[in-house]
């Protein structure tokens, strides 16, 4: 990322990196499955035949409750008759018709798709017997305007487990601490396009990580749901946050639109075109080797969106995107619904005081700050693969020494020929994604260039490989990295190696059409 902005610190203002959005799910974990569910109604003396009963008492104290806070607030509450109503417009337009500027807007329900709990006959086993199964309740949505986080979501299931879902945006939080510190600032929809004081914004932006996200969301949740704390008795049930799906955006902001309008299209171009899949993987945060994820279903999609044009790479529900927005910003950002492919190094959830080792990321707010991580990690890999587009010297100009012998310490060196099939494919491999932050050795080109050479020996594959090095470092490709048997793209070779391969993946029509 960082190799992005001193190549275009010209045309560009800064960057700013944090959270977009965070969906989180409150879960009741004791009754959220039908095993804990059956065990609940089992200690609290429930029979199932008066299952209905009393999950009918729960739901209408909720709805009651909530009554009570929309008379309090004198705030409507509203039903949907269509769960394809955009809510967010709705409740904007509300907020606006009424001047609400802070507390509670309005509170929304309709009657959705949910996971919920039902009692029905066992005919084999004559017998009553609890399913879980997918039906649908009425969901009340509360829409805030919160003195700390701004314009916010609560969802609420009024039906068993009562499952909370809570929408925040880091940018909408990030805008009430600029406007408490005095910090002037420029915001366009969900984007920032100037701040007085970046170093500031970006700090603020990394104290969201140290939120008590328990202490903030259960904070938020007895706002609107104050019943919950007399449904259960003494015993009463704890929810459980996890983080549904986080959205980690990093945004380059250009000092003009006609910066970005030059820049962006070949941006796109280059990630279409040279960003194969093993380069997504790497992106994500997954060794490029794609027969390890036999069941994966990776893809790049070219798409017009009412932000931009937006260029999407996803793997199994995680995705990284770039798009640009409101004129004068280059987004990056990455997408985490499926935490299972990531890993994270904590002591285990049930032996907190045992030792720590790598686990699967769970989606709990606990490994929140490594998801932020990962995240960070994934726009940086994507915009350092972007460093090199826009190369201001010319095709010749560039390739011009290349195509010349040079001496390499005291010994002479061959030319290249950028476009032959051997050198391409050498320029290829030293290219590729995965080389980008850790760069390769003598082992990694062997095996790309010379896997099917079943006539030499390791040995010899190692001592061609090793010619070709000095080859490349003679001409200023590639540099070595200190201390280390690795290699990696020097500035002027990342430039050069960009401009030949999009050369040279280019047909006549096309480079014709652009001569003219």
């Amino acid at each position: 990322m960082q190799s992005f902005l001193s190549h275009h610190e010209q045309q560009i203002k800064g960057a700013l990196s944090g959270f977009d959005w965070l969906r989180f799910r409150g879960t009741l974990r004791w009754i959220a499955n039908r095993e804990g569910m059956s065990i609940w109604l089992t200690r609290t003396g429930i029979l199932y035949k008066h299952f209905k009963e009393y999950a009918l008492g729960l739901t209408d104290r909720i709805k009651q409750a909530t009554q009570q806070i929309a008379d309090q607030a004198d705030r409507p509450i509203q039903y949907l008759n269509s769960s394809n109503l955009r809510k967010e417009t709705v409740a904007r337009e509300i907020a606006a018709r009424d001047n609400i500027t802070e507390g509670l807007v309005c509170v929304l329900t309709c009657v959705e798709p949910c996971m919920t709990f039902q009692v029905g006959p066992n005919r084999a086993k004559k017998k009553l017997e609890l399913r879980a199964h997918n039906g649908k309740c009425l969901h009340q949505y509360f829409y805030l305007i919160d003195p700390q986080l701004g314009w916010l979501n609560i969802r609420l299931q009024t039906w068993l487990p009562f499952t909370v879902k809570v929408v925040i945006n880091g940018r909408e939080w990030l805008s009430r601490e600029l406007v408490k510190r005095d910090i002037a600032f420029e915001r366009r929809d969900n984007c920032f396009v100037d701040v007085a004081d970046l170093e500031l914004a970006q700090q603020l932006l990394d104290e969201q990580l140290k939120t008590d996200w328990t202490g903030l969301l259960n904070r938020l949740l007895w706002q609107v749901h104050p019943a919950h704390a007399s449904l259960f008795g003494d015993e009463t049930l704890h929810y459980y946050w996890s983080a549904d799906e986080t959205e980690w955006a990093s945004d380059v902001m250009f000092k003009s639109p006609s910066a970005l309008d030059l820049l962006y299209p070949r941006l796109v171009k280059h990630a279409m075109a040279n960003f194969a899949g093993d380069d997504v993987l790497r992106f994500l945060g997954k060794r490029p080797f794609t027969q390890m994820l036999r069941t994966a279903e990776l893809t790049s999609h070219l798409g017009k969106r009412h932000e931009g044009i937006r260029i999407k790479h996803a793997l199994n529900g995680n995705s990284v995107k770039m798009y640009d927005k409101q004129d004068t910003l280059l987004r990056v950002e990455t997408t985490i619904n499926n935490t299972r492919q990531k890993k994270v190094y904590p002591t285990s959830e049930a032996d907190p005081d045992g030792p720590l080792k790598y686990l699967p990321l769970r989606k709990g707010v606990a490994d929140l700050h490594r998801r932020a991580e990962i995240s960070q990690k994934c726009n940086e890999r994507y915009l350092e693969s972007l460093a090199a587009v826009d190369a201001e010297p010319s095709l010749a100009e560039t390739t011009q020494t290349l195509c010349q012998r040079t001496e390499w310490k005291g010994r002479s060196v061959r030319a290249l020929n950028p476009l032959n099939g051997a050198d391409a494919k050498l320029m290829e491999a030293i290219n590729r994604g995965e080389f980008t932050l850790l760069g390769f050795r003598n082992r990694d080109l062997c095996e790309l260039l010379f896997s099917e050479e079943t006539s030499l020996t390791e040995k010899q594959k190692m001592t061609k490989v090793t010619r070709l090095l000095r080859l490349l470092r003679a001409h200023g490709l590639i540099q070595k990295i200190s201390r280390t048997h690795r290699y990696q793209l020097t500035q002027q070779g990342r430039q050069t190696i960009t401009a030949l391969l999009a050369a040279r993946r280019s047909n006549c029509r096309k480079l014709s059409e652009l001569a003219a």
